[in-house]
């Protein structure tokens, strides 16, 4: 096993064989792009799987299953504590990294962020003195104006009330 740039000989062997199989490329030419011997190739690929391998295998799947029923959301830790619920004796950073290997990560859930916060220019004129009564219909307008997510992007919502009746202006 000197020989091989990867640190997991299964990894090798299935990379030479993807080869073989999908690009029609010999061993003899795999093996000597990936810096090892045929018969080194040979030695690992008749042999039958150990018990580790067999466990990592089947955490593997239970990760996936784990990621694929949160929606794509969870991370290592979640994933972690899951696997942890179902019986599993296992690392949070054995978690991490065998997501990494497998190619998949938690969204991050980004926090909604204000849109009153303190800027560099002046706050608008307070024209109503917070006084929100009106003596009569169309003295005294108030509106606002709100961001909604949805799954294409932002929309924003803007509304204006007249606030003797409490009503929405139509637009």
């Amino acid at each position: 096993m000197g020989e091989v740039a990867d640190a997991d000989p299964a990894v090798a062997v299935g990379v030479i064989s993807r080869c073989k199989a999908e690009l029609k490329i010999p061993y003899r030419t795999a093996c000597r792009a990936r810096g090892v011997s045929e018969s080194w190739f040979y030695k690992w690929r008749d042999r039958p799987s150990t018990a580790r391998e067999m466990r990592r295998q089947r955490l593997a799947e239970e990760v996936e299953e784990i990621f694929r029923g949160s929606g794509g959301t969870y991370g290592s830790p979640k994933v972690f504590i899951e696997l942890i619920r179902r019986g599993w004796r296992v690392s949070v950073n054995t978690v991490a990294k065998l997501m990494a290997e497998l190619g998949v990560a938690g969204r991050k859930i980004r926090r909604r962020q204000g849109l009153t916060r303190p800027g560099k220019r002046e706050a608008a004129p307070d024209f109503v003195r917070r006084d929100f009564t009106a003596a009569e219909p169309d003295l005294v307008w108030a509106g606002d104006m709100t961001e909604i997510d949805t799954g294409e992007g932002k929309l924003y919502l803007a509304t204006v009330i007249d606030l003797f009746s409490r009503r929405l202006l139509p637009m």
